[in-house]
């Protein structure tokens, strides 16, 4: 039995409690760094909030930094168990003969999977990315199939593949954003293989080569994750750097000098450290409110989250933030485990930061006949009143 009535929402505001050092203590933010780049981006990688961006959507040649997706399906297909480390892949022709960077691999032999790995993340080798390429999915071409698929799927509305390697081609191009998009499915998809982005260097085939990432050795909270560079993409770095309260990403595309990716890189970076954090102000099924329930088994019901919440804010200001539950006047049974009934919504400065779906942390079942009869009697006299 159910009473027909309008329903409005009820707004609660709630104290946000954030896990954040005591010196947090100033709102005082300059303005984000201006690059010497074609376009960069900084994100909060757990949140995905940007924090700065300069022409992040315009697509441009990712050179090398292609090879993060070619690592990445490779990355999926061994979680999957279509793949092993251990697996030995061929090296063809094709992938022998290619020109650019290389691991050096010998046509006609087989190498150890794991070892091609290094060979992209690493070294950066074509002839590794096209072995590699050749081995998942039989022909480079239908490889780069299926990185725009994959592409598709994780978001990456601006970018579209011709081959594994970053090769210039005249369809072949990306984002930032969509460069920081693939680096956060990298770095929390598959931590396992994110390990190998922070290896200073590979030696195969007797010869020893270091990883291009040069942030490795001059920041040591830098822990990946790749480099590019053509003449046409100019020079090229994508890298994630972690501290305890924050993990970035930042992109920086066509620089024009090894040193002055890193260095412009290293901006982002500082800068996003400095005046930023990433903090958590609700936790997963923890009851926020127990709001009262019509025509159930029960007199109330919790409510909250189904996900930690984490927002990314300036330093120091924890006390400015201020949440708002969004809840319906009338709640009436029967309501399940997980259904969502309301909004959470965290705001800054008259901004919304954070929005998530208020769930119900159990189930209330529908209340016997007698029970929604008087329930509904007494609904009744409240909308004579109100």
């Amino acid at each position: 039995m159910t009473l027909t009535r309008v329903s409005f929402l009820i707004v609660f505001t709630l104290s946000v409690f954030l896990h954040l050092p005591a010196h947090a203590n100033s709102r005082m933010i300059p303005a984000a760094p201006t690059l010497s780049a074609k376009s960069w981006l900084l994100i909060d990688a757990r949140t995905g909030h940007v924090i700065t961006e300069y022409n992040a959507d315009e697509r441009l040649p990712p050179a090398s930094l292609t090879k993060m997706m070619t690592a990445y399906i490779a990355s999926e297909r061994l979680q999957t168990g279509d793949l092993k480390m251990t697996d030995m892949v061929p090296i063809s022709e094709k992938a022998w003969r290619k020109g650019g960077s290389k691991m050096y691999v010998r046509v006609g032999t087989q190498v150890k999977l794991e070892d091609l790995m290094r060979g992209i993340i690493i070294q950066s080798g074509n002839d590794a990315s096209i072995a590699v390429a050749e081995y998942i999915a039989g022909s480079e071409d239908a490889f780069a199939d299926l990185m725009n698929k994959t592409a598709r799927q994780l978001g990456m509305t601006g970018s579209h593949f011709q081959n594994a390697t970053g090769w210039p081609a005249e369809q072949h191009y990306t984002t930032a954003r969509d460069l920081a998009t693939l680096a956060r499915h990298i770095i929390f998809d598959h931590p396992e293989d994110y390990a190998l982005y922070a290896e200073k260097e590979f030696t195969y085939n007797d010869i020893r080569q270091p990883n291009r990432n040069t942030l490795l050795w001059q920041d040591a909270s830098v822990d990946g994750i790749k480099t590019g560079h053509t003449e046409e993409a100019g020079y090229c770095l994508v890298s994630s750097a972690k501290t305890d309260d924050i993990r970035l990403i930042a992109v920086v595309m066509g620089t024009n000098s090894e040193k002055e990716r890193a260095a412009e890189s290293q901006k982002l970076i500082t800068y996003g450290f400095r005046f930023f954090e990433t903090a958590k102000s609700y936790s997963a099924q923890t009851s926020l409110i127990e709001p009262e329930i019509w025509m159930g088994n029960a007199s109330t019901i919790k409510l909250g989250v189904a996900e930690d919440i984490f927002i990314t804010i300036p330093r120091g200001a924890s006390k400015d933030v201020t949440a708002e539950l969004e809840v319906p006047e009338l709640l009436e049974a029967p309501i399940t485990l997980g259904q969502q009934v309301g909004t959470v919504k965290l705001t800054l400065d008259g901004k919304v930061i954070a929005t998530q779906p208020l769930v119900a942390l159990e189930a209330v079942d529908e209340g016997g006949l007698f029970t929604r009869l008087w329930h509904w009697l007494v609904l009744l006299v409240k909308g004579w009143i109100s």
